[in-house]
């Protein structure tokens, strides 16, 4: 030991030291430990401090913060893949992604973090979209819009074919009148309800309902992506300049979670990912952080309803349900919130519903449309596909598609769930019609609502991904429901579909009774048809689609708006007087006329006439 070398030094101790001397050295050492943690906790907290204790990450290509956030491990050895959304410049502006090639390599949403003045004075000179990471003030976050657009495999808009060099006139004329019914369709809403949540035709009035908490204009951000991808530029700019000016969040009442996010934050995301504007991406965050105390649940399933005023989670008791279609059709809006936002905890509120439902126990592998945010157990054992359960499978197949095919528990879910409806609701008629049942605690009815006709698409979707001797079969099927879909518009006398139809009593693919003949302008048929007609390039879901123009025009038009019917079997039904903001959001949205829908439909719900009716006829 040291000391022992020390001249004139004599050890007490077999350890070398006096007893005073222990002291004095045991105080050194105290002193000199309590000195270098009080400097660490003092030191600022910053990415410096951080360094010093985590790893650096130097890659992120691609989506992989997508990837990252939904629970999955990015593939790295594949080719990064396409985009989640589309962008493109304002209308009328140069694209450069249409002039790249279809072949180019294709990234995703990048994030970045500049750690010297030298990288932060680069960032600040590219053309990115500065954010702060809520609560960290230190990490500095951007969203790089321009690498995103030149990442796209084509340009949102001029995808149609030269106008010149088109010989069918017919079609040319079908898609003016389609963009013709949308301007005829915002123009009425706003002479007579802008900034209202939607029109009344009829009185020529607007309507605000009680289901948004008292933010307005739900038509308007649900038409901006319509507006946009039509190239109506005069309306898009009229209905941004409204949601700059006008549209705000200091509102105190209770809203629908679930209206709230697909209307309204899946319209402003929309717009973002399609113009870059940053005022779509700020209002959708802020949003975004008003909806989050509805998962203040012990299960961190989020309630129904949230109180904009007190930041409870509504309709709290203990007895109350959460709906499998609400709480399930909320991933693909919150995943991109972090994205856009750098706060995680969008993606974790999500992440956590897939970890609830997949831990508990599935009767014969189907999800009941009830569960309770308190004990995390079913409530009831009713399954559907249709209200109350739709979009719960229609946002984990496009979950899947969202990642670039990485979120590998969003297509388990997808098949498992889909292979369990098609051995206990899946039925035929006697009269040849496939369709998919209810079911009641084991017991079967016979019916189909307007809202599960979305499934066809949604089949014919997925079916390129499901394993290879199913594919085939996934496409047949998916072509037998839509054409059962259009069997309950074609009986009818508005040749419109009814919000249920039945199969029994002799009568198949009809309503039964009143209250469930009414037409509320829905999409979920007309998306069927759009997505048989991209990946078959059949001209009979054209046709179809066009029927469906020609109803809403004669049953539907009004002096003032479109509106919905109280009964499409009568000839001279009486309207509802509602425009729907959904009608305009998706039952007329343009979709860009390639091989694959749209992705920057918002909420991923995409349905259209446009593109159905007027697209190409060859694939290109």
């Amino acid at each position: 030991m040291l000391m022992r070398k020390v001249p004139g030094f004599v050890p007490a101790s077999p350890w070398g030291l006096r007893l005073p001397q222990k002291f004095l050295f045991l105080l050194f050492l105290s002193g000199l430990v309590t000195l270098c943690f009080g400097a660490l906790f003092l030191l600022p907290h910053s990415s410096r401090l951080k360094r010093l204790f985590l790893a650096p990450r130097t890659q992120q290509p691609g989506l992989e913060v997508v990837a990252e956030i939904a629970g999955h491990a990015p593939a790295h050895e594949q080719e990064p893949p396409p985009n989640p959304a589309p962008a493109a410049p304002a209308p009328g502006e140069d694209d450069p992604s249409s002039r790249a090639s279809p072949r180019r390599r294709k990234g995703g949403l990048r994030r970045t973090r500049p750690t010297g003045p030298r990288e932060e004075a680069t960032a600040a000179r590219g053309n990115s979209i500065p954010a702060s990471r809520p609560g960290d003030e230190g990490v500095s976050f951007r969203f790089d819009f321009n690498a995103f657009r030149s990442r796209l495999r084509h340009p949102v808009l001029g995808m149609r074919a030269d106008e010149s060099q088109e010989p069918q006139s017919r079609v040319r004329a079908q898609r003016e009148k389609v963009k013709e019914m949308m301007q005829f369709a915002w123009q009425s809403y706003k002479r007579y309800a802008m900034g209202k949540n939607e029109l009344r035709p009829l009185t020529k009035d607007g309507y605000e309902g009680n289901m948004f908490g008292g933010l307005s204009g739900a038509t308007v951000i649900d038409s901006l992506d319509t507006l946009y991808l039509m190239e109506l530029k005069e309306e898009f700019q009229e209905a941004k300049a409204w949601v700059e000016e006008n549209f705000h969040l200091n509102v105190s009442g209770e809203a629908s979670l679930f209206e709230v996010n697909i209307r309204y934050i899946g319209g402003l995301l929309s717009a973002f990912y399609l113009t870059g504007e940053e005022v779509f991406r700020i209002k959708a965050i802020r949003l975004g952080e008003k909806l989050l105390p509805a998962f203040n649940t012990p299960t961190g399933i989020p309630k129904g309803v949230v109180s904009f005023k007190s930041g409870s989670w509504g309709w709290a008791t203990a007895g109350s349900s959460s709906i499998l279609a609400e709480f399930g059709s909320l991933h693909l809006e919150f995943l991109h919130l972090t994205e856009l936002s750098g706060n995680q905890v969008f993606a974790e509120k999500v992440r956590n519903i897939r970890k609830v439902l997949r831990k508990i126990e599935k009767p014969f592998g189907l999800y009941p449309n009830f569960l309770s945010p308190v004990s995390g157990n079913w409530v009831q054992h009713h399954v559907s596909v249709g209200g109350l359960g739709d979009s719960f499978y229609e946002y984990l197949i496009k979950s899947w598609l969202m990642s670039g095919k990485t979120d590998m528990e969003a297509k388990n879910m997808y098949y498992e769930a889909l292979e369990a409806i098609e051995t206990y609701l899946l039925n035929v008629s006697p009269g040849g019609l496939t369709y998919i049942a209810e079911w009641r605690g084991g017991i079967l009815d016979h019916k189909m609502g307007h809202l599960a006709c979305f499934s066809g698409g949604m089949i014919a979707l997925g079916a390129e991904d499901a394993k290879e001797e199913k594919r085939v079969h996934y496409r047949e099927l998916a072509a037998q429901i839509t054409k059962t879909c259009h069997e309950s518009y074609a009986r009818s006398d508005t040749k419109l579909g009814p919000e249920a139809f039945w199969f029994n009593s002799g009568r198949e693919a009809m309503a039964t009774q009143l209250s469930e003949s009414y037409y509320i302008l829905r999409p979920e048929v007309v998306e069927s048809y759009m997505y048989l007609w991209r990946q078959t390039h059949n001209p009979i879901y054209r046709e179809w689609g066009w029927e469906v123009v020609l109803a809403l025009e004669k049953y539907c038009r009004t002096e003032a708006g479109f509106s919905g019917i109280q009964d499409v079997y009568s000839s001279t039904p009486s309207h509802d007087n509602k425009q729907q903001s959904f009608f305009l959001a998706e039952t007329l949205n343009l979709l860009p006329q390639d091989e694959h829908p749209h992705p920057a439909a918002h909420s991923f719900e995409v349905s259209g006439f446009l593109t159905l009716v007027t697209g190409p006829s060859q694939r290109p």
